[in-house]
This record gives structure tokens, sequence and C-alpha cells, in this order.
């Protein structure tokens, strides 16, 4: 299989549209929500995990359905094809939804987003290990998440200044751009040729998603239950987090609605910078030590958020181009988004590096599935906290140390994962970025 990271940051193409849809989403919507249609935080809770209840069906058995499928593109392109154009439709109606003030359109159009988008994540997540040999999977994650982070720094940092012009303007660029990248992964991406008996013979011989998922409950070793039951609870604190950040910028910090985006853009930013550091050093020192820093580090920085006083965490430190004026939390999110990477980039390596070439979607939609449990679980773990707290917006910040805690304590205790070692040495990262 030859190995090209000019063809990865190509492939990555596809995250930067996901994330894109997926940072403006996550950062706007809780407003309309709270400010528009004026709903308690368990309700936005609850709104804000519907995405993922949806996509709970929808991607692992689309992942095992991509493994399967063999059409003149590929097995993982049709998705791609069909899934892109119809969820930059649905994204761009959302705010013209929230401008109406009718809660049934505006359900309806984010339920349309929500299943479209659900129908090719999983497909085009599972182009890079298709692509890329074992050894190479944490440094070409790194890629793809670089391209994911550069999305979701556009969705943040240049939605909250399109949404001070008019609310709209980032759900219209991110249909933009969501359709842009899905033509360069068509264009651009070719997938390896599987002959159609070599998929039959795969399907039949292997188990599906939820065989899948009996054999790792039955397995002795309980490395790869483990793996999956630490990125359900990691999930956990940042999807918590997340679905309730611009809402804890707003009603806790007492800043601007667009205030909460460009912060979350300086996470993203640092989340970028690191995301090749971080699958390099997962390659070097081992996936499990790197993912064991990084939430060691993530659990402390967010502590570190709810315990001190707002007017500490908005003192301005410095500004910076691009990013603005950055206060004291606008430090503990860069270093946040440094753990996360450390953390987000070496986990599905680990999983499809516990399993075999042929079932690769299969683990990939698992992968998805125990995230997609946890992006559920969060938001609506925290609307019920805040609501039950008198609407105290600080305790957005209570749930992830603890979950992050469960997390550090499961992966203690993963034994595999790691790249399958190369015949030859792994280049060094300036000499890596030169293929």
């Amino acid at each position: 299989m030859k190995f090209s990271y000019g063809k990865i940051f190509l492939l990555g193409f596809g995250f930067f549209g996901v994330s894109v849809i997926w940072g403006v989403y996550n950062a706007f919507v809780p407003l309309f929500l709270a400010n528009t249609f004026f709903l308690p935080p368990a309700i936005i809770g609850f709104f804000m995990s519907l995405d993922n209840i949806a996509a709970l069906f929808i991607l692992p058995p689309v992942g095992a359905w991509s493994d399967r499928l063999h059409t003149p593109i590929g097995r993982r392109m049709p998705f791609i094809i069909i899934g892109a154009p119809i969820s930059a439709l649905a994204f761009a109606f959302i705010p013209v939804a929230a401008k109406l003030g009718i809660l049934p359109i505006f359900v309806l159009c984010t339920s349309s987003l929500l299943l479209s988008m659900a129908f090719w994540r999983t497909p085009v997540v599972a182009l890079m290990p298709d692509i890329t040999p074992s050894e190479k999977r944490s440094p070409a994650n790194g890629v793809v998440n670089l391209m994911g982070g550069i999305g979701a720094i556009i969705s943040f940092l240049g939605g909250a200044a399109l949404y001070k012009l008019n609310p709209a303007f980032p759900f219209w660029l991110g249909s933009l751009l969501v359709v842009l990248a899905a033509l360069l992964v068509l264009i651009f991406i070719r997938e390896p040729k599987v002959e159609p008996a070599d998929i039959t013979g795969a399907a039949e011989a292997k188990p599906g998603m939820w065989q899948s998922l009996v054999e790792i409950l039955k397995d002795p070793d309980r490395s790869a239950l483990r793996l999956l039951l630490a990125i359900l609870f990691w999930f956990v604190a940042y999807t918590a987090v997340e679905a309730f950040f611009t809402l804890y910028v707003n009603k806790h910090l007492l800043l601007e609605e667009s205030e909460g985006a460009r912060l979350l853009g300086q996470l993203s930013l640092f989340f970028v910078l690191f995301a090749l550091p971080a699958g390099y050093i997962g390659a070097r020192i081992g996936r499990r030590i790197t993912i064991l820093i990084g939430i060691t580090a993530m659990a402390l920085l967010l502590l570190g958020i709810y315990v001190l006083p707002v007017d500490i965490l908005t003192i301005t430190i410095t500004k910076l181009p691009l990013l603005g004026t950055v206060p004291v939390i606008g430090i503990f999110l860069m270093l946040a988004g440094i753990a996360w990477a450390f953390i987000n980039i070496n986990s599905l390596p680990m999983v499809v590096d516990m399993t075999v070439p042929a079932k690769i979607g299969t683990y990939t939609g698992l992968y998805y599935l125990f995230s997609t449990l946890a992006a559920i679980i969060g938001p609506n773990i925290n609307g019920w906290v805040v609501q039950l707290s008198g609407k105290n917006y600080n305790t957005v910040m209570l749930l992830a140390p603890f979950s992050l805690l469960i997390a550090f304590i499961l992966m203690t205790g993963v034994k595999r994962g790691e790249a399958v070692q190369a015949p030859t040495p792994l280049p060094s990262l300036a000499e890596a970025l030169k293929e």
C-alpha cells in the first residue's frame, strides 16, 4: 500500500467539511434555543443530543454497509456523493427557521441535517485507514484531524465574526465549504480497488458490527472493551462542555453571544497546531501513554476553569492576530486544545489496529457508536445539572473532570492497539511533512 501525506491532506478535506458543520452547529444552535425559543437547559441538552441519538442507529450500520458495498467509484464515495449536498442544504435553512421563530420548522431542518450527516460521516473517516498502512495511522490521523481542526477554527473564529453581521452567515459559509470539501475528496482521492468476491468473502467470513461487539465483550483480554469505554467517558467530558460552552460564556462569564465561538476557536487553533505532533508522539512513545498524558492535562485544566472566579477568568492576557483578545480562560482552552489532540488523534488508530483490514469500517462504526453514546449522555447530564443548580452555568465544567478520571483508569488496562511495527524506522516529523 503506497502512502502519501499529500493524499492524506486531500482526504482531510472530508473531515474539514464535517468539522465546519458541527462547529457552527454546536456554537450557535444552543444560543437560538435559549435566546430565541427560550427553552430551559434540560431541554437544550436533550435537543443538542438529538443528532447523536439518530446517529447512534445510523453510523455503525453505515460503516458496516460501506465495508460490503462495491461500486465503480469505491465503497465509501457513494455515501459522500449523496450525503454532503443534502447536509449543506439542510444546514443553510437552520438560521432561516430560527428567524421565523417556528420551533417545528427549526426541528425539521436540524433533523434533516443530522440524518444526512450521519449517512456520510463514517465512510469518509474509514477512508483514512483504507489508504494508510498500520504504522502510519497515528500520524495520518493527525493530518486528518489537522484539517478538521482548521474547519473548526473557520467555524468558530470566522463564524463569530460573521454572526455579529448576521446570524445566518456562519451557516451559509458552512454549507458552501462542505460542498467544496466533498468535491475535493471525490476528485482527488481514489479508493483502493477491492474485488466484489473479496468483499463477499470477507462479509461471509467476518461477523457484523453487533457480532463484533459481542466478541469484544467476550474477549478475556478486555483491551478493546476498556478502550471503547474510555472513549465513551472522555467524549462525555468533551461533549458535555461543548454543548453548553457558548451559553456558559454568555450566561456565566457575561460576555457577548459570539465570544463563546471565538474562545472555542482558540482551543481549536492549538488542537490544529498539535494534531501532527500528537500523532507523531503517539507513534514514538506509544498511543496509550500519549492518551493518558492528554487525559490528565485535560481534567486538571477543566477543573481549574470551574474553580477560578469570573473576574480572574476574564482578565485579558494579550491580544493576538486572528485570535483577538486572549483572556485567562483562553490560555486554559489553548492548553486544553493540546491535551485534546493527544487524546483524540491517537484513539481511532488504536481502535482500528485492534482488528483486521476487512473489519476497519465495522470497528470505525464501533468507535462512533461509543463516541455517539457519549454525545447523547454528556449534554443531557449537563443540561439537568445546570437546571437543577438554578441555571448556574459554571456547573457546565463540573462533570468533565470526573468522566476523564474514569477514562484514565480504563486506559491503564489497555494492552493492545499500538501501531504494527514498520520494517523500517519512522521518518522524523520534518521528513514526514516533506513526503
